[in-house]
């Protein structure tokens, strides 16, 4: 099937080839911002931790199991 490089270009005029550059920038730069909010972070894990360890928990864990079983290794 022949490449749309209409569809695989931005307004910009930019080739975005096999990724977009500034998509995952964009993302980097809010993981990282998001990862130095150490008070987020932490009442983020305090929230996950009851919510597995709450009647939920079964179904999250067998989730976690789904995700793991379609990872690289």
């Amino acid at each position: 099937m022949p490449i749309d490089r209409r569809a695989a270009m931005q307004k910009d005029g930019k080739w975005k080839g096999e990724g977009n550059y500034e998509a995952a920038r964009q993302y980097d730069e809010g993981a990282t911002a998001h990862a130095r909010d150490k008070d987020k972070v932490k009442t983020e894990a305090e929230a996950a931790k009851t919510a597995v360890d709450g009647p939920e928990g079964d179904e999250l864990r067998a989730a976690e199991k789904e995700g793991r079983s379609h990872a690289r290794s």
